[in-house]
């Protein structure tokens, strides 16, 4: 069995801009303190974070500046569709 604690955090961070993107982009990623600076700006940027470590271990295979492959749209989408209900005071 493997122990956990040797895990790195592993973040990424997406962009996407509806009517100029065709697909949500990678636009920063790492991992360990990497990973740790990424979530830090997006907090300092009030960007909302979505914790997924499964998404994140995907999304971390692709290079920066490349569109998410199309077999991850369907779930990108609902993690987007969440962050913009919380954009709009879905959850106040």
């Amino acid at each position: 069995m493997r122990d956990r604690s040797d895990k790195k955090k592993k973040a990424t961070a997406l962009s996407y801009k509806p009517g100029e993107d065709r697909a949500p982009k990678v636009v920063a990623s790492g991992k360990g303190v990497i990973a740790d600076k990424i979530i830090e700006k997006a907090k300092e940027a009030r960007i909302p974070v979505y914790e997924d470590e499964h998404l994140a271990e995907t999304l971390s295979g692709i290079k920066i500046g490349s569109e998410i492959p199309q077999e991850l749209y369907e779930v990108v989408a609902e993690v987007l569709a969440f962050i913009s209900r919380l954009d709009s005071g879905y959850l106040r």
